[in-house]
């Protein structure tokens, strides 16, 4: 009992246990007969990668979701995106609220970790907020899609579809309805679907943090450093994917398209690949450097306190500016006008660390139990791992050895670097009394 008591003390480990606890539930709720189209049981293994990739909001999938599953599959697993994005504490706490209980100061505790805040002040109101933000950015997406597909699908097929993927895409979870795994590429061309899911996935992936502190710009009069950092990473890795994108298939998969085609087609699969999982392009047709371009691109991910996975914006530009100032001789990273403090750098570092070896790992092993080319293997990983949530066409096909390793590396993905950094950021630096004589080693 006393080991169970401290383990729930920890709270990055109740992190994890209540993100497995809520993959298993799901993963049950997918097994049975009603969740299924044909009303029989779904393997336990397929329903457990379903509902992996659904809390995770990755996306991947091994049964195509529109066809395989029921309305009753859909429901539960647009529930699981929803509680995977905001995360089950967040979501515990909307409970806790409704039912008029008192959040207790471990609980609070929890909401700091989950969120990756500091300041145990004000985080019942800043739930609230999440919440309240989370809805109406959902809400306002969902009612443009209906007025997109209503004309075209329906009513009620309308409706459902807009507020699926309204909610999948703010989420970055990447589940589609259309079947086939066309995912959105019958739309390639529509300006309302691309510009609605990908200001979606855009809002969804730069934190809450940088969008209330946007909200909040006409009365302070400010940014915070990390918006500002946030914002600068954000419009630059978008850029340049937009340019990277469209040369390097300008005569392959953009070549059918018209100008301005070209261009959406581009901007929106410079959006994605930073954890939404979406497409408007055939993923299994574009060329070896543009699938090479993505990886980078979901291995990044998209920005801290978030929906998004990666190694996140900031951290990669923190590395960037560190190496930057390393070239120039200086001894600090600086960014407008700030010093970055080294305990952060070294959090960057570590978490670098702990992605590419996980990354490298799970790729060898896939390499070896899989059919399939290096560079698809290496893509089904990163997108797994940055809860990305794109697939050249490997996933349906995994071993079922495979498919453990991809659902280990979702949910390491979602959780494994934002636990670490939680645990690091929340722990309060000991003064050391102690200090070891300093040697140098040679290095470089």
């Amino acid at each position: 009992m006393q080991i169970i008591t401290g383990f729930f003390r920890h709270p990055p480990r109740v992190l994890v246990a209540g993100f497995a606890l809520v993959i298993l539930t799901g993963a049950l709720l997918l097994s049975l007969p009603l969740a299924s189209a044909s009303g029989q049981p779904t393997d336990f293994l397929t329903a457990l990668f379903t509902a992996t990739s659904a809390v995770c909001v990755t996306g991947l999938v091994v049964v195509d979701t529109g066809t395989y599953w029921s309305s009753f599959g859909h429901l539960v697993i647009i529930a699981l995106i929803q509680v995977g994005g905001l995360g089950f504490v967040v979501m515990a706490v909307l409970f806790w609220l409704l039912m008029g209980r008192r959040v207790t100061f471990r609980e609070r505790l929890l909401i700091q970790e989950s969120l990756n805040v500091i300041d145990l002040s004000g985080l019942v109101r800043l739930v609230k907020k999440i919440i309240l933000l989370t809805f109406s950015i959902q809400a306002v997406i969902a009612l443009l899609l209906m007025l997109r597909w209503v004309p075209e699908l329906g009513l009620g097929k309308g409706i459902w579809f807009g507020l699926f993927h309204g909610i999948s895409a703010f989420n970055n979870a990447g589940f589609d309805l259309f079947g086939q795994f066309r995912s959105l590429t019958g739309y390639v061309n529509d300006p309302i679907v691309n510009i609605a899911i990908g200001v979606a996935i855009i809002l969804g992936s730069i934190g809450f943090t940088v969008i209330f502190d946007l909200l909040n710009f006409r009365k302070r009069r400010r940014l915070s450093l990390h918006t500002k950092f946030t914002l600068v990473m954000t419009a630059l890795l978008l850029l340049v994917g937009v340019g990277i994108i469209f040369l390097l298939e300008l005569n392959n998969t953009l070549a059918s398209l018209s100008p301005g085609g070209k261009l959406l087609a581009s901007w929106f699969q410079s959006v994605s690949p930073r954890t939404a999982g979406y497409n408007t392009l055939d993923i299994a047709a574009l060329r070896p450097a543009t699938l090479f371009f993505l990886i980078i691109m979901m291995f990044i991910g998209g920005s801290p306190g978030s929906t998004a996975g990666g190694i996140k914006t900031t951290t990669f530009g923190m590395l960037g500016l560190t190496v930057l100032s390393l070239a120039r001789g200086k001894e600090d990273a600086e960014l407008f006008g700030r010093r970055i403090p080294k305990d952060q750098i070294y959090k960057g570092l570590g978490i670098l660390l702990i992605a590419i070896s996980w990354i490298v790992f799970a790729t060898l092993l896939l390499s070896i139990s899989e059919k399939a080319d290096f560079l698809v293997v290496m893509f089904e990983v990163v997108s797994a791992y940055g809860t990305a949530g794109l697939s050249a066409g490997l996933t349906p096909e995994l071993s079922p050895f495979g498919q453990v390793i991809i659902i280990f590396t979702m949910f390491l993905g979602r959780l494994g670097p934002l636990t670490i950094t939680f645990a690091l950021a929340a722990r309060q630096l000991r003064k050391q009394h102690l200090r070891y004589p300093e040697e140098r080693i040679i290095i470089g």
